[in-house]
């Protein structure tokens, strides 16, 4: 059965309490549909603010697909709890081709990141037709190959403002697409754990050389996979601090005064 976020049970907190890793935020949550451009459909799920406006727009990239990567994996699923409420930001999960989650399972089949540029396409485009503003794409592990092999070239790079990178591996980002994101000026954000399984600070500093927009940022004490609420926060306030137009959007508030409910039951 495809989950319904509408199924969430919110009540009132009662007073400020702790924003844990399965606070639920309100939101305007709402299943969505991608239709690629070579005719797969891709599910996901886009978070709105309740109301006023919407000051940034996350286009989320998942990690590799073949090693559990998917548009709930934890940071991602974190930010569409929080950010809608907390920052004003809009936050774009899916699945990518042939990708399975608790919303669904898209269409097609893992293509080694060549067939998943229509799938990037097909997000970027649904956030314009929904005149979602100041898009921002947001890639991690796998996600950033697409977000750096694909954010560069049209259609693409006319309707985004820039990306943000986690953890990336630059297995298949070769140096062709880093000189591609240097000559579009487009800000590139890359944070990298200490502990990075395939890239680390110093070493990623000198790749993004090539870059010289880019900012590289060595996150001590982390991990590729950004386990734990230390590190999840982390991520979530430095691409809060990038993309929101409010100088005071981060550091986010940790507690909540208001309507809650709690992801699982």
């Amino acid at each position: 059965m495809t989950f319904d976020p509408a199924s969430y049970q919110f009540t009132q907190s009662g007073g400020p309490v702790p924003i844990r890793a399965s606070t639920v935020l309100p939101a305007r949550r709402e299943n969505i549909e991608l239709q690629t451009g070579d005719g797969h459909r891709l599910v996901g799920e886009l978070a709105l603010p309740e109301s006023g406006p919407v000051k940034a727009t996350l286009i989320t990239l998942h990690p590799l697909p073949t090693h559990g990567g998917f548009m709930d994996s934890h940071v991602y699923r974190k930010a569409s709890y929080r950010l809608p409420a907390l920052a004003g930001i809009a936050v774009l999960r899916f699945n990518t081709r042939g990708t399975a989650s608790a919303r669904g399972t898209s269409s097609g089949a893992f293509e080694e990141g060549i067939g998943e540029q229509h799938d990037v396409e097909a997000a970027v485009r649904f956030a314009v037709d929904r005149g979602l503003p100041n898009r921002w794409l947001v890639g991690w592990s796998f996600g950033t190959e697409l977000a750096l092999m694909y954010g560069a070239l049209e259609p693409v790079a006319g309707e985004i403002e820039g990306a943000v990178l986690l953890s990336p591996p630059l297995h298949r980002a070769t140096d062709k697409h880093l000189q591609l994101w240097a000559e579009s000026g487009k800000p590139l954000t890359v944070l990298v754990p200490e502990h990075d399984d395939f890239l680390q600070p110093a070493e990623a500093a000198e790749r993004f050389r090539l870059v010289p927009q880019a900012r590289v940022v060595g996150v001590a004490g982390a991990k590729h996979l950004w386990v734990g609420e230390k590190y999840a926060g982390r991520v979530l306030n430095d691409i809060v601090a990038l993309v929101s137009p409010d100088p005071g959007a981060a550091p986010l508030p940790q507690e909540w005064d208001g309507p809650v409910a709690t992801a699982g039951t």
